[in-house]
C-alpha cells in the first residue's frame, strides 16, 4: 500500500534550511485534504478510507436509477417551467443544464444535513454547547431528538467522538463517528455489558427501506483495524478493541433504526481488497491506454 513521507528532505544546495515549529496540542491531529490525512508531526500521508471506498467499490445501476428517479421528479414538479423554456432557444440549454444537475443538488442537500446532524451529535457527546443555528432549525430537531430518544432507549455512553484513526501499514487514515457502550447493545450479542462498539449514523434514504449500504461495515472494518487513533489533545495511542460487530443509527426524521453490521476480519480483506482496486482507479489505469499508433510516412524509392 502507499504511504508517502514528507519528512527528512533535504534543502537545496547552498540554501538554508528553514525549521518549522513541531505542531503542539490539536494541530498534532492528521486532517483530510484532498482524499489524503497527512501527519503534521511526520509528514506520513495516509489515504482517506471514505476516498477508498468511492473509487473502488463498484456502484452498480442502483446511483444510476436514483439519480434517474431525482431527475425524473425535478421535471414533474418543474414541469410549466421546462415547457416554457423549451420555446426559447436562449433558455433551453439554460434549463437542459439545471436539470441535469437536479441528482447533484439533492445529494449536496443531503450533504449539509448529514454535516449539521453529526455536528449536533458531536456536541452532545462532548457534552459541549450546541450550535445555536442548528439547534433551532426546525428541519434538524427532529434528528436531534431521536437521537437523544436512541441515547436513553439503548442506556448508551460514548468513548469517543469524531476521533482520527490510521493504520501506518496499510497507508490509510479516517475519522470514526464514535466508540459507544451499551449494556441493552450488549446484551443482544451475548457480550459482556462493557464490549466497547463501533458506531456509525447515516442520515440518507428511506427509514424503511433504504439508507443502510454494505459499504458501511467496510468503513467500520477499516476504522476497527486502525492501528493507532489521535485523542484531542493532539496524543497519538493504539487503537482500542472493539467488537466484530458495530451499529449504524439510521436517522430520519420521522425516526431512528439500530441497524447490525459486521466490520471483522473477512470485511476487513474485502476493504483490503477494495483499496487495491482504488490504487488501481487512481493510479495504474491512467497509465494503461496510450495514444493511438499512426502508420510510419512512406517515402517514395527514388529511381535508380
Amino acid at each position: 500500500m502507499t504511504i508517502t513521507s514528507e519528512a527528512g528532505a533535504s534543502a537545496p544546495a547552498g540554501r538554508r534550511r528553514t525549521t518549522k515549529p513541531a505542531p503542539v496540542g490539536e494541530e498534532r491531529i492528521p486532517k483530510p485534504s484532498q482524499g489524503w490525512y497527512r501527519d503534521p508531526v511526520t509528514g506520513t500521508r495516509l489515504r482517506r478510507v471514505t476516498t477508498i471506498l468511492e473509487q473502488g467499490c463498484a456502484k452498480g445501476d442502483a446511483l444510476t436509477m436514483w439519480a434517474g428517479n431525482i431527475t425524473a421528479d425535478t421535471a414533474m414538479d418543474n414541469l410549466p417551467r421546462l415547457v416554457a423554456a423549451s420555446l426559447r432557444p436562449d433558455e433551453r440549454a439554460q434549463i437542459t443544464a439545471w436539470l441535469k444537475r437536479a441528482h447533484i443538488r439533492k445529494k449536496d442537500e443531503r450533504a449539509d444535513i448529514g454535516s449539521a446532524v453529526h455536528r449536533l451529535i458531536e456536541a452532545h457527546v462532548l457534552g459541549q454547547p450546541m450550535p445555536e443555528e442548528l439547534v433551532e432549525s426546525p428541519e434538524l430537531n427532529p434528528y436531534l431528538r431521536h437521537f437523544t430518544r436512541f441515547v436513553d432507549e439503548w442506556q448508551v455512553t460514548f468513548e469517543a467522538s469524531e476521533m482520527v484513526v490510521g493504520s501506518l501499514q496499510q497507508g490509510y487514515a479516517g475519522t470514526l463517528d464514535y466508540l459507544l457502550r451499551s449494556p441493552v447493545l450488549a446484551a443482544h450479542f451475548e457480550v459482556a455489558a462493557d464490549t466497547v462498539f463501533m458506531g456509525d449514523t447515516k442520515t440518507g434514504g428511506e427509514l424503511d427501506v433504504r439508507g443502510v449500504y454494505p459499504e458501511a461495515g467496510l468503513q467500520m472494518a477499516a476504522y476497527r483495524n486502525a492501528a493507532v487513533c489521535w485523542l484531542r489533545d493532539g496524543s497519538k495511542v493504539e487503537m482500542p478493541p472493539t467488537h466484530s460487530m458495530g451499529v449504524v443509527l439510521h436517522l430520519r426524521p420521522e425516526g431512528y433504526r439500530l441497524v447490525p453490521v459486521r466490520c471483522d476480519h473477512e470485511v476487513f480483506k474485502a476493504f483490503l481488497v477494495i483499496q487495491r482496486a482504488a490504487e488501481w482507479t487512481s493510479g495504474l489505469s491512467k497509465k494503461v491506454v496510450g495514444s493511438a499508433l499512426a502508420l510510419p510516412a512512406l517515402t517514395e524509392k527514388k529511381a535508380a
